[in-house]
């Protein structure tokens, strides 16, 4: 939660009026290295929208993750819907472990029914672009892919790129902000 990457992003969706809740799962709180069992994670991003709702129930709810925690927050709204949520966004997808090429961890996809943005760098070592293209071609409509070239996992661009991190941070909420308002003008809150 307080990763530097994690407050940059959220204190730049927050220049762009877009409010967000931060946690953390259980195995982070105890400090430890081995993440939580899914179950134990999907009842965490449960909890974290539920209290979303509750802080600020007049607005258009999304929820989402980096890395791990998109991964778990995609399982848990597979498993059955997140109460209210109208889109997921992802921020560095973990597509499948470094090294291992594969998009066994993409399955699940298949069972999201609300819009998901997934925000990519290039250089991701746990997703490789052309898989996750063919990953987001099979969700079709519903699904949109941002890329951020020379980025890697954590969104880091090297010099060489142009570009600072910072502008890459800036590049994320930009393109989240106009998802969030495009995706919460279209869908209809029952």
């Amino acid at each position: 939660m307080q990763h530097a990457g994690m407050s940059s992003l959220a204190d730049a969706l927050a220049a762009a009026k877009v409010a967000t809740l931060r946690y953390q799962f259980p195995y982070m709180e105890r400090g430890s290295k081995r993440v939580d069992s899914p179950a134990v994670a999907h009842a965490a991003v449960r909890a974290a929208v539920a209290e979303a709702r509750r802080r600020l129930p007049a607005l258009p709810l999304f929820a989402g993750g980096r890395s791990f925690g998109g991964r778990m927050t995609s399982q848990a709204q597979a498993i059955s819907p997140l109460d209210g949520v109208r889109g997921l966004a992802f921020v560095a997808f973990p597509l499948h472990p470094a090294g291992a090429p594969g998009v066994e961890r993409a399955r699940h996809l298949a069972d999201v029914t609300v819009p998901v943005l997934f925000l990519q760098g290039t250089r991701d070592k746990l997703a490789e672009l052309h898989l996750l293209r063919s990953v987001v071609e099979t969700l079709g409509p519903r699904a949109t892919l941002h890329v951020v070239d020379d980025a890697d996992h954590l969104f880091h661009v090297r010099a060489s790129s142009g570009r600072t991190d910072a502008e890459v941070v800036l590049e994320l909420a930009r393109t989240m902000s106009a998802w969030f308002l495009a995706e919460g003008a279209f869908v209809r809150v029952t």
